[in-house]
């Protein structure tokens, strides 16, 4: 009972406060209002420590968003980590990585966002490797280390800031546009790039699917991945039209969406799936399109938070277990979770009149309307396709897999768990559209025919590739086959670079504990000092006993002494 209690209090005050949240974000983008909140913390002399807090209608939005989501996660967690034995010690986990998220959206300035920035790296560290073994260790190292590359960006932009005489940003970037604020823009792209996983940090986002699955629906949805994505909205100012993150953003659109394809791992290609659209935001956000970003950003977060709950369902549901090859025939054992899967895959697909359409088919519409590149048109092209092929193919392998009997087991799916999963439901199916109506007014969309009729013929190119990667056990591949699809499946070897790269720094710290922390340094430094002074004392202490015979004969010494003196 005290289990129920501490989720839906914190739960019930994440949703009413994040519906205020969102009521606000609306009254504050009709009226145009913007409030900076000032508190000065201390003042000694003429220096001050002030926090500033930003309140508009982009933070509001989104941190309106992010609570509703966590008083959902909140709640389903109630039955999904039901029997855990540290369930408090998870609840208050998740409760601190919301806080750090709140303090990171809320602040124009550079040192309170690394606060948040910090909070949410080390947090979601702890939650990863929430579930002790060698697998979460080694997933928590690779995300902590890449988060740590971001962190010290943010640093160097803090010290680099120092220059202009102020941390707030917000300012400061509306000043500053030429080769003055190179250095800092070059140090956001690399902390925005570490915390949103993009070429060459996305290995850590698919290892970081060790952590238990509401964790997983809270942060690739919401909150720690989409950070360097709302960082750089907040930059946009100096980014402007930016050829760097264009290219950065479509490859990592393209390696994630392919390497979905090949995985069998169901939490791995829902985070692959996200690692995709994330690539869609940042190349959105390089042409200057910073609202349908933000857009595209807050209907991604609907969707793509119940798709993680209903994966978590299924994996209650088939004994936990996570492949998809040993599911199947899930939409009878489990109804409305596969009612609500199938829909939020259609949202994610861009099917019209869903969330996911509002955002995703303006943001390529407006994309193709742009005088472009052939290749990378097609490489966009492929990429979004992507989503279509392995939305597909998971939903094959979970609802058509013939499992026999097995397909009546239901060990998952409760009431507790299905209510939350509907508000994210509601969101899912109109939360687009409202927001495409009233924050984002459409726009004439007009393609050229080369456009049109491209689409058409990839869509067929891409079931009968589909149809070809359903049957492929059933093909004798030759190796250079294998060696391609190997490729393309494992996200272009990324994972084996990144711990290749780690692996001897690693092994240098631990010959340093081992030789250093461990060996001299302990003889030389604390440990050999101590035993230096102890045995010092101790001769000392040799004088220092209690004896009748000692004291007559300092007595005499010293009567002896004063005659020899006078």
């Amino acid at each position: 009972m005290v289990f129920n209690l501490i989720t839906y209090y914190l739960g019930f005050m994440l949703m009413i406060l994040g519906l205020m949240m969102m009521m606000f974000s609306f009254k504050f983008y009709f009226g145009a209002v913007v409030y900076f909140v000032e508190w000065e913390i201390i003042s000694l002399n003429s220096s001050s420590i002030i926090m500033t807090f930003i309140f508009d209608w982009m933070s509001l939005g989104f941190m309106g968003l992010v609570m509703f989501i966590s008083s959902m996660v909140m709640f389903y967690s109630t039955y999904y980590m039901e029997g855990d034995k540290h369930f408090v010690r998870f609840i208050m986990l998740v409760f601190m990585f919301v806080l750090s998220m709140m303090l990171m959206i809320l602040s124009p300035n550079l040192i309170s966002i690394l606060l948040g920035w910090d909070g949410l790296g080390l947090v979601s560290y702890c939650l990863v490797i929430y579930y002790q073994n060698i697998k979460s260790a080694n997933a928590g190292m690779i995300t902590i280390l890449s988060n740590r590359v971001g962190d010290v960006a943010i640093l160097i932009s803090i010290a680099w800031l120092m220059n202009f005489g102020s941390w707030n940003f917000f300012y400061l970037q509306m000043v500053y546009k030429d080769n003055v604020g190179l250095m800092l823009m070059v140090c956001v792209f690399m902390a925005a790039m570490t915390k949103s996983a993009q070429i060459p940090f996305s290995a850590w986002l698919p290892a970081a699917m060790a952590a238990p699955t509401p964790v997983s629906a809270l942060v690739h949805s919401s909150t720690l991945v989409t950070a360097g994505v709302y960082l750089l909205i907040r930059f946009n100012y100096m980014i402007g039209f930016n050829m760097f993150l264009f290219y950065i953003g479509c490859f990592t659109m393209f390696m994630s969406g392919l390497g979905a394809n090949y995985e069998n791992d169901l939490k791995k290609i829902i985070a692959l799936s996200t690692l995709s659209q994330l690539g869609l935001m940042v190349m959105t956000l390089s042409l200057g399109m910073v609202e349908f970003s933000f857009f595209h950003l807050m209907t991604h977060a609907m969707f793509k938070s119940l798709l993680f709950l209903c994966a978590g369902c299924y994996i209650h549901s088939m004994g936990d277990t996570q492949d998809i090859r040993h599911m199947g025939s899930l939409m009878i054992s489990c109804p409305i979770t596969s009612f609500f899967f199938i829909c939020s895959s259609m949202a994610l697909c861009g099917v019209p009149f869903l969330s996911g359409f509002y955002s995703k088919d303006l943001i390529l519409e407006m994309f193709f309307m742009k005088s472009m590149n052939t290749i990378m048109f097609f490489i966009i092209f492929l990429a979004t396709l992507f989503t279509l092929t392995y939305s597909v193919r998971l939903m094959y392998f979970i609802f058509f897999n013939n499992m026999g009997v097995r397909a009546l087991l239901n060990l998952g799916e409760t009431l507790g768990m299905t209510y939350p999963m509907g508000g994210l439901m509601f969101l899912s199916m109109y939360g687009g559209c409202f927001m495409g109506a009233k924050l984002f007014p459409s726009v004439y969309v007009f393609l050229p025919f080369f456009v049109k009729t491209s689409l058409l013929i990839m869509i067929v190119m891409m079931f009968m590739l589909m149809f070809w990667m359903l049957n492929i056990k059933t093909i004798q591949l030759n190796n250079y086959t294998n060696m391609i699809i190997k490729y393309a499946g494992s996200m272009w070897f990324l994972p084996m670079l990144s711990t290749m790269l780690l692996m001897p720094i690693l092994s240098l710290g631990l010959k340093l504990i081992k030789y250093m922390d461990q060996g001299w340094l302990e003889y030389m430094g604390g440990q050999g000092v101590i035993l230096y002074f102890s045995n010092s004392a101790s001769i000392i202490d040799y004088s220092n006993f209690l004896n009748i015979k000692y004291y007559l004969f300092i007595f005499f010494v010293m009567i002896f002494m004063l005659f020899m003196y006078f």
